[in-house]
């Protein structure tokens, strides 16, 4: 399906990135595009990969100008660009509106009008029952992904997406910043010992992308199954694999805008969502505005169903963490003693 293809990802130089260019480095790819505003982290991937297939375009979401000219030619698109830190949008909401929300629109128009023909976007989970800016603004990048799918009967491009929880130990996560607290020999500082988040390994991620986009038609959102760990449970695993049972854990209270628990599918969502194995698909609403159509008796009632978030999945004990973790290329070099760079959090 890759063969001979061009593939580009905006937002191209953080963790989902680096994940998806070593996945397909060596594939049958003709090009991989990176797009992402960061020309430091360009240039280090660029060092770092050396490789002709990968060409690199500075620009910016927000910016459409950036947009078009990047999307020329290209097959297939991951539209990973976002601001993702949940307390600096709680600071800085219309920063993370301009670019989760009319970011995701420049991208989804300049896709469009290029012939793209499949376009994955990426979501979090906490664009369900939103309470910060960051959730609040992916849930809306969510809509404009549904509306913008609508209508595309006679082109060539389909769009869809996922939503996933916590990428463990990508960049701004919560487990590199345990670890070199411990490395420091500093306390580790946590929120809430009883706060759950789902964990997914990047791998994962790039699965759940890759499924969506095999699988995907226009609207749909994809949700992987994935278990869940207090952060008692993920200090308690860090603290044995890396041979500091005693390490200090101070409780620092929650930050802006973070919930006990974060949710992948809405009750609403899940009575509708198609149970595929490992991942949930939940279909877009594919009615029109004309309400006065008529309906069976009792076909209007509003299904619910029980939301699925990071309290009622699969819950890990301190070894399944661990088993977890040591998945992590982190982790294994922190064990054995090497220097960590910002590049093994990638």
């Amino acid at each position: 399906m890759f063969d001979d293809k061009t593939l580009l990802i905006t937002g191209g130089t953080g963790s989902f990135g680096n994940a998806v260019l070593r996945r397909f480095l060596n594939s049958g790819l003709r090009e991989i595009r990176i797009f992402s505003r960061d020309e430091k982290k360009q240039d280090d991937m660029r060092k770092l990969y050396n490789s002709p297939r990968i060409k690199f375009y500075l620009g910016d979401v927000r910016d459409e100008r950036s947009v078009g000219p990047a999307m020329r030619g290209v097959d297939y698109l991951f539209h990973a660009a976002a601001l993702k830190q949940v307390p600096s949008c709680e600071f800085h909401p219309m920063q993370a509106v301009r670019t989760n929300v009319l970011g995701t629109e420049n991208v989804l128009s300049a896709a469009i009008a290029a012939g793209v023909e499949r376009v994955v976007c990426l979501s979090t989970d906490k664009a369900v029952y939103p309470i910060n800016a960051m959730g609040i603004s992916k849930a809306m990048m969510e809509k404009v992904m549904v509306a913008s799918s609508r209508n595309l009967e006679g082109t060539s491009t389909t769009i869809c997406g996922t939503r996933y929880g916590n990428v463990m130990a990508s960049r701004g996560s919560v487990i590199p910043l345990f670890v070199d607290q411990m490395i420091a020999g500093r306390p580790i500082t946590i929120t809430d010992g009883d706060m759950t988040r789902f964990m997914m390994t990047l791998d994962d991620a790039v699965e759940l992308v890759l499924f969506a986009f095999e699988n995907g038609s226009n609207g749909d959102i994809f949700v992987q199954k994935a278990p869940a760990a207090t952060v008692d449970t993920l200090v308690a695993a860090l603290k044995d694999l890396l041979g500091k049972p005693g390490h200090d854990v101070r409780t620092i209270g929650t930050r802006h805008g973070e919930k006990l628990f974060e949710s992948l599918l809405s009750r609403e969502e899940r009575a509708v969502a198609d149970d595929m194995g490992d991942y949930f698909r939940v279909p877009p609403d594919g009615r029109d505005l004309n309400y006065d159509k008529f309906v069976e008796k009792g076909e209007e009632r509003l299904s619910h169903g029980e939301e699925y978030n990071s309290h009622n999945t699969h819950r890990l004990d301190v070894e399944g963490m661990k088993a977890l973790l040591l998945k992590l290329p982190l982790i294994h070099k922190v064990m054995k003693g090497e220097a960590v760079s910002e590049d093994a959090y990638a």
